[in-house]
């Protein structure tokens, strides 16, 4: 039997759906069952998918990933408890908003840095200290202040495998020529957010 003959036969109500995520949500978090939360959010660059654990922010996913990709990652790394439980991030969503409408210029969002190990994990961390909204560094600049001044192509996987960009800026790394560069969420993405920014 297929998807459309069981439609068919057993009429799916979406209200009574709508009803049960509400409850499984409710008695996941009761429970202390719901290890990652998500939602998606619209944005000036297009969809995005926003996950957090308890700890804070886990991961922001572009239009261009696969967000099922996305989820399915993050239940084999990080845990298979992930619930779509948009009310947990209300307030990173709000934020999201007040910064693509120019109110914001910092987050105020703790983050989860359980995709980032090592070197990747300094030059992120050091990108998110040190480079505030409106300015820009060079993939070079960065590699020395994150204390490898030789490892610019590091910097760069760095920045190209960020797994919560917008909240760690690494739109904000550009080439020692003047030039965007490559991001996540595609170079048009960075482009707007360097614009917001007013970065010329």
């Amino acid at each position: 039997m297929t998807t459309h003959d069981l439609t068919r036969h057993f009429p799916v109500d979406q209200d009574h759906l709508e009803r049960l995520h509400a409850r499984l949500e409710r008695d996941a978090q009761a429970g202390d069952l719901l290890d990652i939360a998500y939602r998606t959010v619209d944005s000036a660059v297009g969809p995005l998918l926003l996950a957090a654990t308890p700890r804070g922010m886990l991961r922001v996913a572009f239009a261009n990933e696969d967000h099922d990709s996305v989820l399915q990652n993050l239940a084999q790394r990080i845990s298979p408890r992930v619930l779509e439980a948009p009310a947990r991030l209300d307030s990173i969503a709000r934020q999201l908003d007040e910064y693509f409408t120019g109110r914001r210029h910092n987050f105020d969002v703790a983050l989860d840095w359980s995709l980032s190990h090592g070197f990747r994990r300094t030059v992120l961390e050091q990108l998110n200290a040190d480079i505030g909204y409106g300015a820009t560094v060079s993939y070079a600049t960065l590699a020395r202040l994150s204390g490898s001044p030789k490892a610019v192509r590091a910097v760069g996987t760095a920045c190209a495998t960020n797994p919560i960009p917008i909240f760690v800026p690494c739109h904000r790394v550009i080439r020692s020529d003047g030039t965007a560069g490559a991001y996540r969420g595609g170079t048009a993405a960075k482009r707007v957010l360097l614009d917001l920014e007013r970065v010329r």
